[in-house]
């Protein structure tokens, strides 16, 4: 590991989710001095389980955190509570990180992992529920609610695609019409499939001891489920990328824009700034935690080959330039 200063890394990792956590833990077993700058808010917070992660299915997710830090501490990374604003580009290379506290962090290369937030839809008591039972991801839920009453809320064009996977996980799916006029062939697919159609607006949640049990339309009625189907629109935490000069990009699925994200190299995480490298959902939106880790892995592996091809590059020149001095004082 290179001798580095108390405010000077090989590499600061902007978000201590699973993305950067992997990060980093790739790159201190790489003997590299790693900072890891993390706002202790990640995506999955609400939820008490995360699904799908192969040898830890059913954990949760803030103990898969926990650990992950104890890991990356136990080769001698570091770890900062914190907020990183912004991110300068030095002269001489590499960054100079600032940090909500006023401090700042010299980083040689940075790997940001900062995630994305869900925009949810504009009704009353989503955000309370989001991600125990107002869910977006069949593969992450639909085992939970497997064979109960679903409802997907219609507020875009995404909503029937919904309604199709959901009901693979229960028959008893229900699309709510809600703000978004549904055609004729929506209609159909519908029906094809069983799934029943409510027409009107949802105006809010029908909790029962502390239990989604139904939604509540527009004139009062109430339409029974135990999950709330919404397509969330996803908008990428990129501000130090953006300050960076690295513009949002949208989002596109079946022609519909579902959210902002940071372009990046879809094998590596490179930005098209040099030293700058992105992994998680900051750059993939829907990847789920198990493939926001891989790609921090990936992220951290080609970072890594970026430094040792500038050192073989310092230590070629610092060669060539030895050689020329011997040759002038012989």
């Amino acid at each position: 590991m290179d001798d580095a200063r108390e405010d000077s890394y090989d590499v600061v990792v902007v978000g201590g989710g699973a993305a950067g956590l992997a990060g980093a833990l790739t790159l201190v077993r790489a003997r590299r001095s790693v900072l890891v700058i993390d706002s202790g808010s990640p995506r999955n917070a609400p939820a008490a389980h995360m699904h799908g992660y192969l040898g830890l299915d059913g954990e949760s997710p803030a103990a898969l955190l926990a650990r992950g830090r104890l890991e990356v501490e136990g080769y001698g990374g570091r770890i900062r509570s914190g907020t990183v604003v912004a991110a300068d580009l030095l002269p001489g290379g590499g960054f100079l990180v600032r940090c909500g506290d006023g401090s700042t962090v010299r980083a040689g290369r940075l790997l940001v992992a900062t995630g994305l937030v869900d925009e949810l839809p504009p009704v009353p008591g989503l955000g309370a529920r989001w991600g125990r039972d107002v869910l977006h991801c069949p593969y992450c839920h639909g085992w939970e609610v497997g064979d109960q009453p679903v409802a997907v809320l219609a507020d875009g064009p995404l909503a029937v695609h919904q309604a199709q996977m959901w009901r693979h996980w229960s028959a008893r799916t229900t699309l709510l019409a809600h703000t978004w006029p549904l055609t004729e062939e929506d209609r159909e697919v519908a029906a094809a499939l069983g799934i029943r159609v409510v027409e009107g607006e949802v105006t809010g949640l029908v909790v029962e001891d502390d239990r989604l049990t139904g939604v509540g339309m527009a004139g009062g009625a109430v339409v029974e489920c135990r999950a709330l189907v919404v397509a969330p629109r996803f908008t990428a935490r990129s501000g130090v990328l953006t300050g960076l000069g690295l513009p949002m990009t949208d989002m596109v699925r079946d022609g519909h824009v579902i959210g902002r994200c940071v372009a990046s190299d879809p094998e590596t995480g490179a930005t098209a700034l040099p030293g700058v490298w992105v992994a998680g959902n900051v750059t993939a939106p829907l990847e789920k935690v198990a493939g926001a880790a891989a790609q921090g892995v990936r992220a951290a592996a080609a970072l890594n080959a970026d430094l040792i091809g500038a050192e073989t590059r310092r230590a070629v020149a610092a060669r060539r330039a030895g050689a020329a001095a011997d040759t002038v004082r012989g």
